[in-house]
């Protein structure tokens, strides 16, 4: 495994491997096994696998926690060694936003729901270094976690509209074995804080359960995942959306929809989806 800081040191690498197909796995680094998921899709998938490891200044508000989000670059590197991974990328910030960086790629309406209506200009920093991070790697096909169910689909809208070269593919949730959805900003929480933080997965499974029951009007949906909530600090969203436009969902249910919530434990932001596919009669 090579670990590549600059993008000709990158691009120079890459070039020995262009008879071959390249996936790419970009992160934040601190990684566990969601990500690890996501690399072992890609290496099912591809010759090559790039995992990139930079945490984005660009997609944090200025009250976020860019300067406390975890990292332990060492730990993940070895964690991408032992996966298989053949590059990883970890440039500086500078390396990404040179001196008079003065581009940005604007997402559109799918970045103005969900965690967009509460993070302005988040989705652009994403669909910034994404955009730029694929130019940087040329891969021929990325691999991003259901769990950021919004920013797949800004980055899939993204790479569409911009005629990017390169399949956009979605790995499932990997949860815990109670169910909470593996994040790198679960350390925050406290032991008390994340058994409340099982609130949400239940909420949300409780939900899926009510529509393979047979349940097909999207309040009552909500209602079921929201009835499981008491035990959060407060609750930013639960919303029901189409899946492929995140428009609020069509009532009755007859297409794939994200239920999809953002909530507070305490002072950590967690978020978390379910994907519902109702069973439509002959």
């Amino acid at each position: 495994m090579q670990t590549i800081t600059t993008v000709a040191e990158l691009r120079a690498a890459l070039a020995k491997a262009r008879d071959q197909r390249v996936g790419f796995v970009p992160t934040m680094g601190y990684l566990h096994d969601g990500h690890l998921a996501l690399v072992e899709a890609s290496r099912a998938q591809s010759d090559v696998t790039v995992v990139s490891i930079f945490v984005n200044p660009t997609q944090f508000g200025p009250t976020e926690d860019l300067s406390t989000y975890p990292r332990d670059f060492l730990r993940d590197e070895k964690l991408c060694r032992d996966a298989g991974v053949a590059i990883v990328f970890a440039p500086e910030a500078q390396e990404v936003y040179p001196a008079q960086y003065d581009t940005c790629v604007e997402a559109g309406e799918l970045a103005k729901s969900l965690c967009g209506a509460f993070r302005p200009g988040h989705f652009r920093g994403v669909a910034t270094v994404v955009c730029k991070l694929i130019n940087m790697v040329q891969p021929d096909i990325a691999f991003f976690g259901q769990k950021d169910f919004q920013q797949f689909a800004v980055v899939r809208r993204m790479a569409i509209d911009l005629n990017l070269p390169i399949e956009i593919v979605t790995v499932p949730t990997v949860r815990e074995p109670d169910g909470l959805a593996m994040s790198s900003r679960n350390r925050y929480l406290t032991t008390e804080e994340r058994q409340r933080a099982l609130a949400i997965s239940r909420g949300l499974f409780a939900a899926e359960a009510e529509l393979r029951a047979g349940e097909r009007e999207c309040e009552k949906l909500i209602a079921m995942a929201r009835r499981h909530l008491d035990e959060i600090d407060r609750l930013q969203y639960l919303e029901l959306v189409d899946a492929e436009t995140l428009e609020p969902a069509s009532n009755p249910l007859t297409h794939p929809a994200a239920l999809c919530a953002a909530a507070y434990v305490g002072s950590t932001r967690l978020i978390d989806n379910v994907i519902l596919k109702p069973q439509v009669s002959d």
